[in-house]
Order: C-alpha cells, then sequence, then structure tokens
C-alpha cells in the first residue's frame, strides 16, 4: 500500500462523522504526529518519512475519538480589534485605538491591572499595525533568547526571521539560519525561550537523536513542560489575529 503525502483520507467515527485527514511528512519528525487544524477543520498526520505514511494513517485512525473531540470544541477566531483582547507573553492584553497616557503617536504597551497595548489611528489599520507591534516584539523576544543559548552552546546563528508558519515554531537551515513564528510572543516566555533553545541546539545537530536533545538539555534543562505545552495549546494560537 502506498499512499502520497499531501494527500487525505476521510475517517468515519464511531458517531458516523466523516472527518478529513491530511498527511504531510517532515523528516524531522522524531516520531508520528497528530495535529488539529481548526481553520480547516480537519486533522493533520505528520510521518517521518514517507515509508511512515501508511503508520500515519493507521495512528489517525486509533485516535479518532480524540480527533473528533478536538474538532468539536467551540474555538472562535480572535480578530484584532479596539478593545479586543488577546495574550501576549501569556497575559491578558487589551487593544485601544485611544492614544497612550503619554499622548505618543506610536504604539506603546501600557502596564496595569490589564496591559493595554495602544494604537493609536483608524480603525481600518489597526489589525497591521497590531500585527506590527508583535512581530517587532516576537523578534526582540527572540534575539535576546537565541543570544544567551547560542553563547551558552558556543555557536552563532547567521540570521533570525520572523515568520508565521503553521506547521512548525521554528526552524534552522543548513546555512545556520534561525526561522521563528511570531506567534511564540502570544505564548508565556518559557516556551518563545524552549524554542529558541531548540532550534539554536539544531545549529550543532541538525537531526533529533539523542546527541541533539543532548544540546537542548545543555542550554534548556526544564525543556519537556514547555515542548507539551505547544502541543496542548499551540494550535490556540493560531486561532489569533
Amino acid at each position: 500500500m502506498f499512499i502520497d503525502k499531501g494527500k487525505t483520507f476521510i475517517l468515519k467515527t464511531d458517531s458516523g462523522k466523516n472527518i478529513t485527514v491530511r498527511l504531510h511528512v517532515n523528516p524531522r519528525a522524531k516520531r508520528l504526529i497528530l495535529r488539529i487544524d481548526q481553520k480547516k477543520g480537519e486533522a493533520v498526520a505528520v510521518a517521518p518519512s514517507k515509508k511512515a505514511l501508511v503508520e500515519a494513517v493507521v495512528f489517525a485512525k486509533s485516535k479518532q475519538a480524540w480527533i473528533e473531540a478536538q474538532l468539536d470544541k467551540e474555538i472562535d477566531m480572535l480578530v484584532f480589534h479596539d478593545e479586543a483582547v488577546f495574550p501576549l507573553r501569556g497575559q491578558a492584553c487589551k487593544l485601544s485605538l485611544m492614544p497612550a497616557p503619554t499622548n505618543r503617536r506610536m504604539a506603546t504597551l501600557v502596564s496595569g491591572e490589564m496591559q493595554t497595548l495602544h494604537l493609536p489611528g483608524v480603525p481600518e489599520t489597526l489589525p497591521a499595525r497590531a500585527l506590527r507591534y508583535l512581530k517587532k516584539a516576537a523578534r526582540d523576544d527572540l534575539t535576546r533568547a537565541v543570544a544567551v543559548h547560542a553563547r551558552r552552546l558556543g555557536v552563532k546563528p547567521a540570521r533570525i526571521s520572523i515568520k508565521d508558519t503553521r506547521s512548525r515554531w521554528g526552524s534552522c537551515s543548513a546555512r545556520g539560519n534561525l526561522s521563528f513564528s511570531w506567534r511564540l510572543i502570544l505564548a508565556e516566555p518559557f516556551v518563545l525561550d524552549y524554542v529558541a533553545a531548540h532550534e539554536v541546539a539544531h545549529l550543532i545537530e541538525m537531526n533529533h537523536s539523542p546527541a541533539f536533545w543532548a544540546q537542548v538539555e545543555r542550554t534548556y534543562p526544564d525543556w519537556k513542560p514547555a515542548r507539551d505545552w505547544l502541543h496542548t495549546h499551540g494550535n490556540l494560537l493560531h486561532m489569533i489575529g
């Protein structure tokens, strides 16, 4: 039985629902992975190689109850607008079109009982300006985190890029370029820190072998809670903005 990556199949659940499962190959995956794409209303089964795609199908079928439960959750897209509340570094943050108390005509984050991101301007441009602020904040935080882990491991990345990827939170190229999802700025800092450590470790080991995880352990010993957080809550970050 041969199955091509990128193909889909219909999973018929015990309750009679038909759920689309998309197949994906990620050579850097250490094991079979199952995730939910709420935007498309489907599941994604990730295999480490094309040879393992059949196993990915079997794995998805064995998890039909979990897939159905995840897709049945009521999850609303959060669109950036005046008074919208979203997580910033893991804490609630409110958007405001009103100028900051200092009357500065620029994006300003003000602390308080609930932190507020002031974005003076007109409603039509608020989403773009909010995204611009968050991407810059993500770059600043990740640049600092990468510098710390690079110093600990004795490596130097070539370049850092901020993107909006759905399949991974970070990546490392053969040339030493690191890329990260801007959405990491929405999560608690320990999660962003872990992803930075993970990708810096790839500058030494371009795989997920025990040698790689040993490098992660060197610079970020308590990495498992952050990885588990992403597996459990990461999908929600893609529903924001």
